[in-house]
């Protein structure tokens, strides 16, 4: 009679929940908290282990029952799965990142009010956030699709000493001091002394004289630049909206010609000269843009003053590298076309010129695809669901609302146009990613619910797009822990798939008035023994006599080349796509022969331990080569190993500086491979971006040192070259490029970096990685803000004294905290 009496309690609970379908119940059923318990080390493989605590209040009139529910979450890493003290078992729910607590015999519940510990471990020490379990939601069994979201979940920073215990030499936390000494090789340098134009030009000439502007210039334009046109137009029109009527005013002259010595189609050059005005010559309109821009940099900060005076100057200028990219992930978590826009005019603003879009992966499909409606109807949703083939589990805290801003979405035909045409006018292009064989789970299942959709419904040709064989007994795990996401290239309707969606895009960037010329068809991380008991695939290998799957790995990106080709583009992916593996090393990675003189344009990201040079040997071997390696130019990793620090760490840690010492050009290049180097490219996976602050936060300031080693050329080796050169840098990021866009946009919320800090001789001494910032302190105990102490000099107050960097407009970046005895 008991338990007869807790399973009705247990349903009418859920099902009163159930009533109101998946909007939030007037009380949420639970309050949640996470936080690290220890660090432990040295364990039997010697990587360490975290024990954690999930921390579950029943809010008061709610208790929870004994039975019958289930707590979901994501967790980026993988958590040691298996029962937990108290009566309780933590399970994987589905490859990816989604895991449940759930109650078993013997479990008392949880009385209203009351709290409950969760106690479990993760395999390796956590060292950063992005580990932490992300969008709980509890479910209840009586209504297995009504599912209510935790909104009420503190996730609380490690702070003592057994929470951020780590092995010597390890994931070290950086200090206030560490930052000091750090900040320390860099020279504060007078705003007269900093380069008027960035990236760093080629070359530079200053006059001696100014020119003055009472009013806008008079834009004189050749054929071929109207974007160029209005573009001037509109930026005189920011700075002196009003002018002297009566004077007469300033040429600004663009043209498109020939720039002495200068082949790349963005050499430009810009004159300003009280004699002639001002003069952009560009070898081509692209030219004409960046010229626009070094114009742009000129110009004092925004104020109400009545005129502009411009140094006189002459800048002769082109791109050190034609390829100067940055990948926008848009797959894992969504970002509206606003977004992306505003993120062009990031890229346009600081010259680089590719946008590598990646539209697809495993957790989303993010584009309106004509003739395939499942890719958006299923594979752009994620949220909860019992039922099979109606949407994406939850991943990366999307939750478990279908209408979840940033788990679900995709862009329709209209919005990705018109993404081309805005990029397109500001000549950057466009390269749309479609991953494959592997990070295609949202493809897969969404041709899977065609298929049955399909023959359902007794509609011919069901499995036409289909890209899984049904038979398929393959053992595989890849890195994100999917065991179900890789494309079959044994089946025929694999290539049917690839062909329209190939053609599909290609007619979007032809009715954009925008030729496509590349695609970057994906081709990493394909896990070990994909494929090998797949029925259809085995037979393919029997009739094209292929002895193992590395060989059906080049019949399937053969297949894929023909069909580019066939639509007038050559192939462009990730560094696997031109691999194959050593057979006396699996780990070992080695040029792929195959494919040399087929005009592949490889990615490399993977230059960690035992890869290093693998870049330039594909590069010798024949391929071109984007670089865009990990431990350097990742913007998704985390600045530092600091818990308050956002992002990822699996490849390294990526500071300011870590960007701008890249040396794109290694020792093992040979002459004709540093020919085949087209470039370098940042990439910011989209994880742990669930708004756009954090995006903005994880790519800028990072992202302008990407566009200074993209454009210039790299600093000397020497000590005093290389200080000069990152003196002359963080200088003018913090002095003229943030300030201006504090004040022209205010929108971008980049990185301000924490203070260093230093006792010497009983003061304390504070500086900044970006001279310029304004610098405030307190001694009371309290946070900086705006209305604080303005750092002007050694603080000679006792206590503990708290510092914080701030923007032109009063936003404080992180506090840094010291204590003076």
């Amino acid at each position: 009679m008991k338990l007869m009496t807790k399973t009705v309690a247990a349903c009418a609970l859920a099902l009163a929940f159930g009533a109101q379908a998946q909007a939030a119940p007037a009380t949420e059923p639970l309050k949640m908290r996470w936080e690290v318990l220890r660090n432990e080390f040295p364990t039997a493989d010697g990587r360490g282990r975290t024990k954690a605590r999930l921390s579950m209040t029943a809010t008061r009139g709610q208790p929870l029952p004994a039975k019958g529910w289930s707590l979901y979450f994501n967790c980026m890493d993988d958590v040691v799965t298996g029962p937990l003290a108290g009566n309780l078992q933590l399970e994987q729910v589905v490859g990816g990142s989604l895991f449940r607590v759930r109650p078993t015999a013997g479990f008392k519940g949880l009385p209203a009010g009351r709290t409950l510990n969760v106690d479990y471990y993760y395999p390796s020490m956590l060292t950063t956030m992005s580990r932490a379990p992300v969008g709980p939601y509890l479910v209840f069994d009586a209504a297995p699709d009504v599912a209510y979201a935790i909104t009420d979940f503190q996730q609380q920073l490690p702070t003592r000493p057994e929470q951020l215990k780590r092995p010597a030499g390890r994931h070290d936390l950086v200090t206030v001091q560490d930052t000091y000494r750090r900040n320390a090789r860099a020279e504060v340098l007078p705003f007269s002394a900093l380069p008027p134009v960035f990236p760093t030009p080629l070359e530079l000439k200053a006059g001696s004289g100014r020119v003055q502007l009472a009013r806008a210039p008079q834009v004189i334009s050749g054929p071929g630049l109207q974007y160029e046109t209005a573009y001037a137009r509109e930026l005189f029109a920011r700075y002196l909206p009003q002018g002297d009527a009566s004077r007469t005013p300033v040429p600004l002259r663009l043209r498109i010609g020939m720039v002495d010595g200068q082949s790349s189609p963005e050499a430009y050059e810009l004159t300003v000269s009280s004699d002639d005005g001002i003069n952009i010559v560009g070898n081509t309109a692209a030219g004409v843009a960046r010229g626009l821009q070094s114009l742009h940099d000129l110009l004092p900060l925004p104020s109400n003053a009545a005129q502009i005076d411009l140094p006189e100057l002459d800048v002769i200028d082109a791109p050190r590298f034609a390829y100067r990219g940055f990948q926008l992930d848009v797959a894992r978590n969504f970002q509206p076309k606003a977004v992306v826009l505003k993120t062009l005019d990031l890229m346009a603003a600081y010259k680089l010129n590719k946008l590598h879009f990646h539209l697809t992966d495993d957790e989303g499909w993010r584009l309106e695809i004509a003739g395939l409606p499942e890719l958006t109807s299923i594979g752009a949703v994620r949220g909860h669901s019992t039922k099979e083939g109606q949407r994406l589990p939850p991943t990366y805290g999307s939750g478990p609302r279908a209408d979840d801003p940033h788990g679900s979405g995709y862009y329709t035909r209209a919005d990705y146009v018109e993404i081309l045409r805005y990029a397109a006018a500001r000549h950057i292009e466009v390269i749309p990613e479609i991953e494959m064989p592997g990070h295609a789970r949202a493809a897969v299942k969404a041709m899977e619910a065609c298929y049955h959709r399909m023959q359902a419904a007794g509609e011919e040709g069901a499995d036409k797009y289909l890209l899984n064989d049904f038979d398929d007994r393959s053992v595989y795990r890849s890195p994100q822990e999917y065991t179900d996401h890789v494309l079959n290239p044994g089946l025929e309707s694999s290539y049917a798939f690839v062909e329209q969606v190939v053609a599909q895009v290609a007619a979007l960037h032809r009715e954009a008035g925008v030729p496509l010329k590349t695609m970057h068809m994906g081709g990493d991380e394909l896990p070990h023994g994909a494929w090998e008991r797949s029925p259809v695939s085995q037979a393919l290998m029997q009739r094209e006599k292929l002895a193992s799957t590395a060989d059906l790995w080049d019949y399937f990106y053969n297949r894929v080349d023909g069909i580019l080709r066939k639509h007038g583009m050559f192939a462009s992916g990730w560094e696997e796509m031109g691999a194959r593996r050593s057979a006396q090393d699996g780990a070992q990675q080695l040029p792929n022969p195959r494919f040399t003189q087929r005009g592949f344009s490889l990615y490399v990201w993977n230059n960690t331990p035992g890869n290093e040079d693998f870049a330039y040997r594909l590069a010798n071997a024949g391929y071109d080569i984007v670089l865009a390696p990990v431990t350097n130019m990742y913007l998704d990793m985390a600045t530092n190993p600091n818990p308050e620090e956002p992002g990822v760490n699996w490849g390294a840690y990526v500071d300011l500086d870590t960007v701008f010492d890249f040396q794109p050009y290694g020792p093992a290049l040979t002459e004709a491979g540093r020919r085949h180097i087209r470039g370098i490219e940042a990439t910011l996976f989209s994880e742990t971006i669930r708004d756009v602050g954090r995006l903005d936060y994880l790519m800028m300031p990072r992202l302008l040192a990407v566009a200074e080693r993209a454009w210039a050329p790299d600093p000397a080796l020497a000590a005093a070259s290389h200080r000069a050169a990152w003196s002359g840098f963080v200088n003018v990021l913090g002095q003229r490029v943030l300030p201006r866009l504090d004040l022209e946009r205010g929108d971008v919320q980049y990185r301000i970096a924490p203070p260093g800090m230093a006792v010497e001789g009983g003061k304390v001494l504070v500086n900044h990685i970006l001279p310029g910032l304004t610098l405030r302190y307190t001694t009371d105990g309290s946070v900086p803000t705006v209305q604080s102490k303005a750092v002007t000099g050694p603080i000679s107050a006792r206590g503990v004294i708290q510092a914080a960097a701030f923007d032109r407009n009063g936003r404080s970046g992180l506090v840094a905290r010291i204590v003076n005895r």
